[in-house]
């Protein structure tokens, strides 16, 4: 599950080809803070629930990816909130959780973010300026039969490589400098990764944002069709291909169930 998702992660930082995924999990300490050490926030395994539909979630880790530089990750407080401040210098990392929750069980997802400031030079839409002050990425199991050739070449690439084909799709929800929120935009290296925008411009800069997001229908928008499984979720900052430096704020995240 694990390559399974960053196989995704290496193909929205990598201009190259790719590449065998030796992720290290980072000791940063992490793991015995507030906004880590507790499980992602869901309703989907109440005691309600079948016992073959709870799901036993894992905490949250820092992982590292060959060839780029840590984008560092810490504890805070914030205006009375469990935060993650991030710092992002030339640098791409993500903090994140394995899930496995059905396709019939996908409800909202909430979460929160402060930017302080743009990336001047990011474009989302462009190889060389593909960075962005926040991301919160989700990753998705479905039917690989309906991959084009360029990225059936990459799933069974992927495949050889890591034991793990590629991830079906991605969807990220993201802060651009200029289109309207509602843009979904097309990863500019494989169209199994979409961006919906749902921040933009400045005008919010400098103060917690508070979102709440239907999962399916943002996929359906996103990608034409019902998303599958849900496999992972996490936080991203990054800044390695505008060679900048960035900061933001993260809230802890929370997943609804459909009853």
């Amino acid at each position: 599950m694990l390559k399974f998702f960053l196989i995704c992660l290496l193909l929205q930082l990598s201009a190259c080809a790719v590449v065998a995924p030796s992720v290290e999990v980072a000791d940063s300490g992490l793991a015995s803070n507030a906004w880590t050490s507790a499980p992602l926030q869901t309703s989907l395994d109440a005691a309600t629930l079948p016992a073959t539909e709870r799901v036993t979630l894992p905490v949250w880790q820092h992982y590292l990816l060959p060839g780029k530089q840590a984008t560092e990750f810490s504890y805070v407080l914030s205006e009375g909130r469990h935060a993650m401040a991030v710092h992002a210098t030339s640098s791409a990392s993500m903090l994140r959780q394995a899930l496995n929750v059905p396709s019939a069980r996908l409800g909202a997802v909430n979460f929160s973010w402060k930017v302080p400031e743009l990336i001047a030079s990011a474009d989302m839409a462009l190889r060389e300026a593909d960075d962005s002050p926040v991301r919160i990425v989700l990753a998705f199991e479905g039917d690989r039969a309906k991959f084009s050739a360029k990225n059936a070449m990459l799933s069974e690439l992927s495949h050889a490589i890591t034991g793990e084909p590629l991830p079906y799709a991605t969807l990220m929800y993201v802060w651009c400098n200029t289109r309207a929120p509602g843009t979904v935009i097309v990863n500019p290296r494989t169209d199994r990764i979409r961006e919906m925008v749902v921040e933009s411009g400045a005008k919010n800069l400098n103060r917690w944002l508070d979102y709440e997001r239907d999962i399916r229908a943002d996929f359906v928008k996103a990608f034409g069709e019902p998303p599958g499984a849900l496999l992972g979720i996490g936080i991203m900052t990054d800044t390695d291909n505008t060679r900048t430096t960035t900061q933001a704020w993260y809230g802890q995240l929370k997943l609804a169930s459909v009853k």
